[in-house]
């Protein structure tokens, strides 16, 4: 059975026990036992909340390194949008691109390109009849296996649209070999450079039945500095860029939704506000749409943990960075009808969904029965003393045989005094 690699870690070696990631994480995949915080893999999506909220640092991204490109013999870079925005005064992509070949790529293949045909594609998906509405994006690997994990009905509203970073990866490697035809493709290595962990996730295991085509993912954190130090403002690099405000306009909330050309559309981000909609959705509580496009980060992508820069500032300085562009430079001619088998994943990834307590409904409502009566006993402040992030939660793990009902100190004090009284 295939172990779900993760990106998001845990360093106990600074972990205090405090309950600031317990209370903030979306999944309620983390416990304190033993004076630290532990993660529940079933469970984590990967989202990065709790990197964000941790105090100490203990819990870290773990993604490839700038020296891992150096397995390959043509290097290729992937950069997605976001990193555009982490810079101050760039007037023009060219300056990052250009960076990034003398940091030691042999190549670059803006996302921000393949997103621009992702768009036109999704646009003739929204056209084809039968299809469930509303479509939801299928760009978040965050929301991806959350939606696994916690909506799985919501399946079949899913896109079953490959994100821009795939196809990026594939027309790269495309691209090298037809340049190169003294190359092998085991001698090209696409790297993703990314702003949140879900996407070294996604690489490390696939999804579903798909294998990623990119072969490292390296954090826009960790790549910053490096590249700032090569963008200088008195050089005038070539002419590179083959993107247009679409394939930037990915990297902020509203961008992928916008390119569809349609007001059938929802845009949401922020992992909670995103667990609200996929809640309506799946109640039938939600006014007619074609398309919900859902960001677990703030702003978007530009709210991812690996970046540098403030989002919102982020976002402003794409917008003015996307002013003087086209409106899109990658179109789909006008005569294609299908949509290609490559820019398609067939299935979505099985998991063990969180609602499901036991192997049979019989079993799983018996637990349910016992949930209830152990919950109504505690004290129900939701404090997280007891190491859960709330009652309801510490009393299934009373039930799954993970805590005892003397963990929780408030019940334990009350029943000492009246022993004592």
């Amino acid at each position: 059975m295939h172990v779900y690699e993760h990106s998001v870690l845990l360093d106990e070696s600074k972990c205090t026990g405090c309950t600031t990631c317990l209370k903030h994480c979306p999944t309620e995949a983390i416990r304190i036992r033993d004076g630290h915080a532990v993660i529940n893999p079933d469970r984590c999506i990967d989202c990065g909340e709790c990197i964000r909220v941790c105090q100490n640092k203990a819990k870290k991204a773990v993604c490839g390194k700038l020296a891992d490109i150096n397995r390959f013999k043509y290097k290729i870079a992937l950069p997605a949008p976001t990193l555009y925005g982490q810079f101050d005064n760039l007037d023009s992509v060219d300056y990052v691109l250009s960076g990034l070949l003398k940091l030691g790529f042999d190549d670059v293949y803006e996302v921000s390109k393949s997103a621009e045909l992702v768009s036109a594609y999704t646009r003739m998906y929204l056209n084809t009849e039968g299809i469930v509405k509303p479509v939801i994006s299928s760009a978040c690997p965050v929301v991806l296996r959350l939606i696994s994990l916690r909506f799985p009905s919501l399946s079949e509203h899913v896109i079953h649209m490959l994100p821009p970073m795939e196809i990026a990866a594939r027309a790269a490697k495309e691209r090298a070999l037809r340049k190169n035809p003294e190359l092998s493709p085991e001698d090209i290595g696409a790297f993703f450079i990314s702003p949140c962990p879900a996407k070294a996730s996604y690489v490390k295991n696939g999804f579903g039945s798909y294998n990623s085509a990119v072969d490292g993912v390296i954090s826009i954190s960790d790549i910053y500095f490096p590249l700032i130090g090569l963008m200088k403002k008195t050089d005038s690099p070539e002419v590179a860029s083959e993107s247009g405000r679409i394939g930037i306009g990915w990297a902020r909330s509203g961008g992928e939704a916008t390119a569809i050309f349609n007001d059938s559309y929802l845009a949401a981000d922020g992992i909670d506000n995103i667990i609200h909609v996929l809640d309506q959705v799946e109640n039938g509580n939600i006014p007619p749409l074609d398309f919900i496009e859902l960001n677990a980060c703030t702003g978007g992508c530009v709210g991812g943990v690996l970046t540098i820069q403030n989002p919102f500032i982020a976002k402003a300085r794409l917008q003015t960075l996307r002013k003087y562009l086209p409106i899109a430079q990658n179109t789909v001619d006008s005569d294609v009808e299908y949509i290609p088998e490559s820019y398609l994943f067939e299935d979505m990834p099985e998991y063990h969904p969180m609602s499901r307590l036991g192997k049979t409904i019989a079993e799983s409502m018996r637990m349910m029965a016992d949930i209830q009566r152990i919950k109504a006993e505690l004290p129900g402040i939701d404090c997280g003393s007891c190491g859960a992030p709330n009652c309801r939660a510490f009393a299934e793990d009373i039930v799954n045989g993970n805590a005892t009902e003397n963990d929780c100190p408030i019940k334990a004090f009350r029943l000492n005094s009246r022993k004592e009284n």
